[in-house]
Formats: structure tokens, C-alpha cells, sequence
């Protein structure tokens, strides 16, 4: 269904007690358990069975969670669907976890990820997982490991769908379209068994508000596979298995979907997520050891704090608001400055592959080193109280290259690696907007005549001096007045149309030097560059066009509320997401980062969204990080509505 990147609305902070309400739908819609003590009851007992609840609710959907409406357009005729995301982090960054349709809620993948169990787990070959991860639905023929399946897997039912190969590890969900669960076999039945709504590897997976690639599949999780099979059976399964059907969905040799070809049509064909192919040459491509994977995230978190050390000086915690959460540690000071140079080394550089597996136990590592200082909270999670700035390890850290990060455009204004919008802070940045012209074809002769490159890039001032090279070269200055200028061919041919001043100028055979200059400049193209701190003309790489505007908007949104948005900071060299943090300190209110409607997903360019009318806040901001105020176009929508 999410083939095609869906529009989602600006995210807004979940309520607890909608979170807590939230939570509780979806534990009864799947039947999901809670963990009871088998004790006589006490005091004690209900105190933990309130406990396993709440623990329950924040693993289905974690606290400081966030919402949006979104819509999107599914099936053959592309019809319209809209919903709700709602999105939290578990470890790392913040991903889509789960969405609402209709009535409905599906999980995402990162919530299966993290929750085993919560729905029927389904079983097909990884060739047909592959077919499902293209938009296909599954095929009864498709189906593996049963009869029997699952009790729960009835007509309408929210299921998950593994590979043989990985059973451990669900890789798609969808609805059941028939009753799965009273099939007493499935070789020679024709028909669709799931209707597949969303699949690892589509733009819900891929979503994430700073634009990282989505999360790839861990190697085994455990809890989810609960049957045990030799793999000469599974050999056997999947030498017998038939999965082709006239009826439509997977068959290994079928063509594109109807959907793929509707899509196609209207222009509609959803893009696959950017892969990260700028490694940096001399980084071996090889899977790390876990001492190395160990090594890797202490140095991460080491870069992490001496980065918001050197970014935020005067602030008496650096920029950081204790406690910092696990899901903060992880995604402020840790995922941003790993170096994930190479595919292997992204895929080894995660938590659960560490020694210590999950992040909160690294929190604890880092306080047995006396770097920070945690306690624990709600017996659920650990939180860092404190950091020792002064630390010795943190003192004699040394900053190492950081690697581009995928879902960024390759290059930055001036042709600069993306990564220097993160990895170089703007604060204190120095910039300097250079206007520049490319001379028009037509123009050639005249830059020929006077020994200039005809595509080459020039100052306004530079290209009049070009013309006055050429006037002077050509004897063309009117010797009883040196103002005017004689006209030729060439110059007639390469600055003058066909309109009544036009004529009149030809017919009077020369024209003023001051016209005559202005009409070279207009004659030619637009384009710019950007220059921050020492670098010259020569190293940037000048952009058509005129240069952009960092633009500020005021919208007003659920009836009186004023909300401020942000973008086009990239091309500035400011990253959005520091941005981001600076102002809800400052303003004392919620921000988000998201991607701006209607840009790339292969070069998103990033919208940051603060509440109330903070433009004077942001215009600040941008001034301390080197934007002249004359760079900055202020849209204000709040005004001249009338009031009702």
C-alpha cells in the first residue's frame, strides 16, 4: 500500500491519556495478553499487575509518542486513503510504529520487531517475501509451516508474514482475506490468502523525521518463532511449493502488478529509498567483532557529547536537558556519529549486536566508567542524570571523518558533502552570497573578441568589464562623446530584440555605456554561490537560478493556535534538527523536523515546525549561524482573517 511515499501532516505530541487509550484499544483488538502474577492476590500483586500493564503500554506504544493524518492513493484505480501514523522510538531514532485505517490499527515492522507475538506470524518462502516487498499479495499456494496455522489468522485479521529462511523476523503485514486459520491445506487452492498492507522496505519503513534511510531487519529475534523445523523439511516444503495463480498476486514469473502499471501511467510509480553508495574509499568493507562494535558506540557517545560540548559553550549542560530518556541518549548522542561508512559496517553497527544488546545496559556501561551518571525509572528503562564533562576519556577524545548519511542529497551548497551539515555545527559560521552570470549563447562573439571563456561563470562587475575589453577592442567609444557607445552587428545581434526601444536605439546607432552594461547583465543567466567561512569561488560549485530564500511561515492551525515553519536552511549549511533543539529551549515549546511537502525523498529538504509566532526567534537563530536577515522571506497567514 505505501509504495508511494504518503503525504503526512505536520506531527503533534500524543496526549498520555491518549496514548494510554490508544494503547489499550490495540491490546484488545489483538487479543494481547498482559502479564499476570499467579500468586494470591495482595496489595503487592494488583501494584504489579498495574505495573505489567502500563510496562505494556509503553512497549506498544512508547511515551512521548507523536501523531499525524496522512493520505496516500492504493490499489489498481489509485483510489484515496487517508489515516493516522502515530510514531515513537523503542532504541534508536524516532520511526512510524504504527497506522491507523478506518477502524483499523497495523502494526509496522519496528514494532514487531520489538513486540513478538502480537500477531499471527504466517510463514512463506524469502523468494515470495521478496514478490510481497514489490506491493504483491500473498497466495494461499504461498502459504508454509501448516496446516494447522494460526487460531487467530480469520478472515480480517491484522497477521505478520516471515520468510522460511528468517521465521524469526516478520517482514510484512497485511489483512487475512480469507479464513487462514480452518484451511486443512493449501497445495491446489487457488486465491488470495493476505491482502499485504505494508512490507519492510516501503516509504512507512523508510520514513524518519531527520530523512536516515529506514532500519534494516535484525538477524533473529527471539520470541517470535515458537516451532522448531529441520531444514530438510523446510528443503521439502519449498521443493513442493506452487505459488503461481491466474488469479493475480505472487507468481515468480508474472510481470509488474496492476498497480505498478496504473502507477506508472499517472506518473505515480513510488521511488525506492536512497542507498548510500559515497563510502569513503579506504574503510574495509567487512563485518566488525563485537569488541569492535563495542569500541564503535563508546566513541559515538564520546563524539556525541563533545560535539554538543563545542556546539552549545556557554550553556551550563551543553544544549542537554537531563534526564536524557534511552531513546534520546540513542538518537542525540549516539546514531548521528557512528561511523557507518560501508553496508557492513551499518549492518553490524547496532545495539543488539554489542556485547550488551540493548542500549540500556550500555547506559549502565558508561555509568560503571564514571562517564555518566543513570538511575533507574519505572523499573522499564534507564535514565542518564548527568554527564562528567571533565572525564578523561571525554577530554582526550579525537573527532574522527564522519561518514554521509543516506536520505541527504550527496552534495551540500558548494558541492560539500552532505555530512558537513551534521557534522559541522553552523553556529558562529561565517557566509558570504556571491551573485554570478553566465553569458547567453548568443553572446559568444562578444566574449571571444575579448579573449573570455563564452561559459564561463562572472561577477556582475566582472562581465562589464568584459564588454568594456570589447568595446575598447573593437574602437567602438564615440570619440565627441565617451558616454556613448557605437553599436556593431555582433552587439546589435547579442543585446537587442525586436521591441520599439530596441529599434529606435539601432536606428540611432549607439547607445549610452550604462545601458549598453545593463543590458549585458540582463542578457545573461542567473546563478549563485554560497560561501561559508574561507572557501573561494573556485572550490564552491555556483547553483542556477537566483539564490534561495530561507523561508519563515506563520500559520495559524486548530482554530487559534500559531505555529512557525522553517525551510530551505539547507543550502545555508544549517542542519535542521539542531535547529530544531535549539528553539524549543529558547521558545519553551514542542518542535518537529519533517520532510517539506512536495520535495524529494531522494533529496528531501527538511521543514522545522515550532509553536506559537516565533519569528523573531528564528531570525535570530538563523543570524547566529551566519544568515543575513536580508537572505530570510517572513510569510505571515495569520493575518487579514476575518474573525467569525
Amino acid at each position: 500500500m505505501f509504495k508511494k511515499r504518503p503525504n503526512i501532516k505536520p506531527l503533534a505530541p500524543l496526549k498520555s491519556s491518549d496514548r494510554r487509550r490508544t494503547a489499550d484499544q490495540i491490546i484488545d483488538a489483538f487479543g494481547i495478553e498482559v502479564p499476570k502474577d499467579e500468586t494470591p492476590a495482595s496489595e503487592d500483586n494488583t501494584a504489579a499487575s498495574t505495573a505489567a500493564l502500563t510496562s505494556l503500554r509503553r512497549s506498544l506504544l512508547p511515551e512521548n509518542s507523536l501523531s499525524a493524518r496522512f493520505t496516500t492513493t492504493a490499489g489498481p484505480d489509485l483510489k484515496q486513503v487517508s489515516g493516522t501514523v502515530y510514531v515513537g522510538s523503542y532504541e534508536g531514532e524516532q520511526r512510524i510504529l504504527w497506522v491507523k485505517v478506518a477502524d483499523t490499527m497495523y502494526p509496522t515492522v519496528y514494532t514487531l520487531w520489538s513486540n513478538p507475538r502480537i500477531l499471527p506470524l504466517l510463514y512463506t518462502p524469502l523468494a515470495v517475501v521478496e514478490k510481497l516487498q514489490g506491493g504483491a499479495d500473498l497466495m494461499t499456494p504461498g502459504l508454509q509451516r501448516g496446516p494447522p496455522f494460526p487460531k487467530k489468522a480469520t478472515k480480517g485479521a491484522v497477521v505478520a508474514i516471515a520468510s522460511l529462511e528468517a521465521p524469526t523476523v516478520p517482514m510484512a503485514v497485511g489483512t487475512c482475506e480469507i479464513d487462514v486459520s480452518a484451511l486443512e491445506k493449501v497445495q491446489g487452492v487457488k486465491g488470495h490468502a493476505v491482502q499485504t498492507f505494508h512490507w519492510a522496505g516501503d516509504e512507512i519503513w523508510s520514513w524518519s523525521n531527520t530523512g536516515t534511510p529506514g532500519i534494516e531487519p535484525p538477524e533473529l529475534i527471539e520470541g517470535w518463532d515458537e516451532k522448531e523445523e529441520t531444514d530438510a523439511a523446510l528443503s521439502s516444503q519449498t521443493e513442493d511449493l506452487d505459488i503461481t495463480d491466474q488469479e493475480g498476486g505472487v507468481n515468480l514469473n508474472a510481470g509488474p502488478s496492476e498497480r505498478s502499471v496504473a502507477e506508472k501511467v499517472q506518473g505515480l510509480e513510488g521511488e525506492d529509498p536512497p542507498s548510500n553508495k559515497d563510502f569513503i574509499d579506504e574503510v574495509e568493507d567487512k563485518e566488525l567483532t563485537s569488541k569492535e562494535i563495542d569500541e564503535a558506540f563508546k566513541n559515538a557517545f564520546l563524539y556525541g557529547v563533545r560535539h554538543h560540548m563545542d556546539q552549545n559553550r556557554d550553556h551550563p549542560t551543553y544544549g542537554l536537558d537531563f534526564p536524557l530518556s534511552q531513546s534520546n541518549v540513542m538518537s542525540l548522542l549516539v546514531q548521528p556519529f557512528l561511523p557507518t561508512y560501508t553496508p557492513a559496517r551499518t549492518a553490524s553497527l547496532q545495539i543488539k549486536k554489542s556485547s550488551w544488546k540493548n542500549i540500556k545496559k550500555f547506559v549502565k556501561y558508561l555509568d560503571k566508567q564514571h562517564i555518566a551518571k543513570c538511575k533507574d525509572r519505572d523499573g522499564n528503562e534507564v535514565v542518564i542524570l548527568d554527564i562528567d564533562f571533565s572525564d578523561r576519556q571525554v577530554e582526550a577524545f579525537v573527532p574522527y571523518r564522519l561518514p554521509k548519511k543516506d536520505g541527504q542529497s550527496s552534495t551540500g551548497p558548494g558541492g560539500k558533502p552532505a555530512a558537513a551539515l551534521s557534522s559541522e555545527h553552523s553556529v558562529r559560521q561565517n557566509l558570504k552570497l556571491v551573485s554570478l552570470l553566465r553569458p547567453k549563447e548568443k553572446m559568444a562573439p562578444i566574449l571571444n573578441a575579448a579573449k573570455k571563456d563564452p561559459r564561463g561563470l562572472y561577477t556582475p562587475a566582472e562581465l562589464k568589464q568584459v564588454l568594456i575589453a570589447y568595446v575598447e577592442a573593437e574602437n567602438l567609444v564615440n570619440e565627441k562623446n565617451k558616454r556613448l557607445i557605437k553599436l556593431n552587428p555582433q552587439l546589435t545581434d547579442a543585446l537587442f530584440g525586436n521591441s520599439a526601444a530596441d529599434n529606435a536605439a539601432i536606428s540611432a546607432g549607439s547607445v549610452t555605456r550604462d545601458s549598453l552594461s545593463e543590458r549585458i547583465v540582463s542578457a545573461s543567466s542567473p546563478f549563485h554561490a554560497i560561501l561559508r567561512n574561507d572557501e573561494s569561488i573556485s572550490e564552491s560549485r555556483p547553483k542556477a537560478g537566483a539564490p534561495p530564500k530561507v523561508q519563515i511561515t506563520l500559520e495559524t492551525r486548530s482554530g487559534n493556535k500559531t505555529v512557525t515553519k522553517i525551510s530551505g536552511l539547507e543550502a545555508y549549511y544549517v542542519a535542521p534538527q539542531p535547529l530544531a533543539d535549539e528553539l524549543r529551549k529558547t521558545c519553551a515549546g514542542s518542535t518537529s523536523v519533517d520532510r517539506l511537502n512536495g520535495s524529494s525523498p531522494k533529496n528531501p529538504v527538511m521543514e522545522v515546525m515550532v509553536q506559537g509566532p516565533q519569528k523573531d526567534a528564528v531570525i535570530k537563530a538563523l543570524e547566529k549561524r551566519g544568515v543575513n536577515k536580508s537572505w530570510v522571506e517572513v510569510i505571515d497567514k495569520t493575518k487579514g482573517k476575518k474573525k467569525g
